[in-house]
């Protein structure tokens, strides 16, 4: 079965803020959210979005450089990742992304090549600075009974 693709309109931070609290209500144990998007269409944005609603209470900061931030105290661990500086698909078997149970929100999966699990869910945002964004998803099988949300105005 292939997966379904759909959009939703995003006109501001608030919006982002409740998809992100959807998604963190959906989020399990050993999940991939792949956020694909050009620089500052809203990938972080919606990843800190996710950690604060699973409850996360403090600052939430860019992985460019560490590549991985672990966040394994909460009700389900997340290891947020950013893939942006990777040169190879090669390089990311080091950082052990598919040896834990976390929940993965990856930052720059293209970078990945063809390691991204095929049961991922892929979130694609467009758009910068203050006009809207727009998330169009991949829902795989394993995605559509949770994915998309209804979402609370």
């Amino acid at each position: 079965m292939s997966p379904s693709i759909s959009e939703l309109i995003l006109p501001d931070e608030a919006a982002t803020d409740r998809v992100a609290a959807a998604l963190a209500a959906a989020l399990r144990p050993g999940d991939t959210v792949a956020l694909f998007g050009d620089l500052g269409a809203g990938k972080s944005t919606l990843a800190r979005g996710i950690l604060r609603a699973l409850g996360w209470p403090g600052d939430v900061p860019s992985p460019t450089f560490t590549l991985v931030q672990p966040y394994d105290d909460l009700p389900v661990p997340v290891w947020h990742v950013d893939l942006y500086r990777l040169d190879h698909p090669a390089e990311a078997d080091a950082l052990g992304l598919f040896e834990t149970d976390a929940a993965l929100l990856i930052e720059w999966p293209q970078r990945l090549g063809d390691r991204l699990p095929p049961d991922a869910l892929k979130l694609m945002l467009a758009g910068s600075g203050d006009a809207p964004r727009r998330l169009t998803w991949r829902a795989p099988p394993a995605w559509e009974a949770r994915w998309p949300p209804i979402l609370p105005a």
